[in-house]
């Protein structure tokens, strides 16, 4: 592709987060034991060999257990996890920047070495608005001053019955905690994904569909009400001088469910691009949401602001610290 740019009890290796309903918990990335799965991504258990001592079998150490998953409704959410460098890392190729830059693993049993990845802030294009940068940096987009950028986190809603599941990296949150008894609601995000679809305004179309009806909708239905409005063309900056075509869709929402924390209504919008590389075609999708008739949500404006915020980053443009090791 030329593209810009996922639990188990003690098994090996990473645990399985497409097995769970409920945000599932990530800590730092040493493995890379990850493989891609229909664009979204899931942990795939891998083991650390060590050296054959004398006269004794060969010994296999388990890569450090996950944390439990943090529950956050029916979805899921954790730190920065092998998932996140797997979708992040995807979405970075189209922006001409997909090396690997995860942590190393550990070599020792006791005591175990971490050492964080580099940390990359870019400038914001809005003004007064936040940026929310890829891994590596090298593509971004901007959320409102009253949203918190995160973007370590993996977040999204898994597979049900009735729902098709959505995963998001690069995230960004409105109004985290909102709702009492809840610290991890929140009124609306965003975060970039994939989908398999070479098309954008079908990829933005389904990445929409899929998020309202995940995000909104019991796992088993009945679904969620979405009202499409037609497509828009648009186009993202992957580098100075150059940009590709792109989608952008947004539909409101009328939640299937009722409740103190659940909104009347919702906006769901996304801007797809493809990478254009037949066989294996797919789309980069940046997708924002956000509950309405609450305080400080996020009208259509400004969620299409957001969209329309997504963009390469140049390398000048980038500033990257690294923070000291850990040991866990």
């Amino acid at each position: 592709m030329g593209w810009f740019g996922r639990k188990r009890d003690d098994a090996p290796g990473y645990e399985d987060n497409a097995a769970l309903r409920g945000f599932g918990g990530y800590e730092p990335s040493d493995s890379r034991g990850f493989r891609p799965s229909e664009g979204y991504g899931a942990p795939q258990p891998s083991g650390i060999e060590q050296p054959e001592p004398p006269r004794a079998e060969p010994q296999r150490i388990r890569a450090a257990r996950r944390t439990r998953p943090q529950k956050r409704g029916r979805g899921y959410v954790g730190w920065i996890a092998v998932g996140v460098v797997a979708l992040a890392g995807a979405v970075s190729q189209y922006f001409g920047s997909g090396h690997d830059d995860r942590a190393s693993a550990p070599t020792s049993r006791k005591p175990s070495v971490y050492t964080p990845p580099p940390q990359v802030t870019v400038p914001a294009v809005v003004d007064g608005w936040h940026a929310v940068a890829g891994r590596d940096g090298s593509y971004a987009y901007d959320v409102p001053p009253n949203w918190q950028p995160k973007p370590g986190t993996l977040h999204g809603w898994e597979k049900g019955p009735a729902v098709p599941g959505i995963t998001l990296a690069t995230s960004a949150f409105l109004d985290s905690g909102f709702c009492p008894g809840k610290p991890s609601s929140e009124r609306g995000g965003s975060g970039v994904t994939t989908v398999k679809v070479a098309d954008p305004a079908t990829a933005a179309a389904q990445a929409v569909n899929d998020l309202a009806v995940s995000r909104y909708s019991p796992d088993a239905g009945p679904l969620a009400q979405i009202a499409p409005q037609p497509a828009q063309q648009a186009e993202v900056t992957l580098a100075p001088g150059k940009t590709r075509p792109a989608s952008v869709a947004l539909a409101e929402v009328v939640p299937s469910e009722a409740g103190p924390c659940v909104p009347k209504r919702a906006l769901v919008a996304a801007i797809a691009m493809s990478s254009g590389d037949a066989p294996a075609a797919q789309s980069a999708v940046l997708v924002a949401y956000s509950d309405q008739d609450v305080p400080g949500a996020a009208d259509r404006e400004q969620l299409l602001r957001v969209l329309h915020s997504y963009r390469g980053v140049p390398e000048s443009d980038r500033t990257t610290t690294t923070p000291p090791p850990s040991t866990r």
